[in-house]
């Protein structure tokens, strides 16, 4: 199906897997409702929501072809998720402050990412960004972005995996994110937050 790009088993049982699980080690998704924002062939949603049978996971993509695929195998797997195939910035509109934890991998900068995430988030509830090598940069060119849609960064966590340091960046949601948020994503790409 070529949704992903890693494909030998222990490549794929290390930085698809175990990095999606670290979202466990991060956070209490016992119970949560979480949505996976770009969750491509299902990393890290699918993952967590096997690990943690209790939490209500919605995958969430506009790629229909990989949310097909997931519709497909997760009844086999015995996974219960629901599958979104959608915009996360047209999602929003009917799901604003839904969810206890929004979580993405791999999907854009954090600037951007945040603006397509926060808006998700109910207050008291978080944003967790699994991230790679230039983590410090993107939280600091993305300072004012998470501050001007609700959120204030709490700390990032480190997880060595396969001879590499992955990050996540946990964002709690202090306040409700401004109306005028998301944009359309096309204004997003064009004019991030900064």
């Amino acid at each position: 199906m070529n949704l992903t790009a890693i494909t030998e088993p222990e490549a794929v049982a290390q930085l698809h897997f175990l990095d999606s699980l670290t979202v466990l080690r991060t956070a209490d998704c016992r119970g949560k409702s979480i949505v996976d924002v770009g969750c491509g062939a299902g990393f890290p949603g699918v993952p967590v929501a096997i690990a943690e049978p209790t939490a209500h996971v919605t995958l969430l993509d506009s790629l229909q072809k990989r949310m097909n695929w997931l519709r497909e195998v997760l009844p086999g797997l015995g996974v219960e998720a629901q599958v979104v195939s959608a915009r996360a910035e047209e999602y929003a509109a009917g799901h604003r402050e839904q969810y206890d934890l929004a979580v993405s991998r791999a999907v854009a900068r954090l600037n951007i990412l945040c603006e397509l995430c926060l808006p998700l988030v109910k207050v008291g509830g978080q944003f967790l960004a699994l991230k790679g090598a230039a983590t410090n940069q993107e939280v600091e060119e993305a300072a004012k972005a998470i501050a001007a849609l609700g959120g204030k960064v709490a700390r990032i966590a480190e997880y060595p995996i396969a001879g590499a340091v992955h990050r996540i960046v946990v964002i709690d949601k202090v306040r409700p994110t401004p109306a005028q948020y998301p944009r359309k994503f096309a204004k997003i790409k064009q004019m991030p937050l900064k």
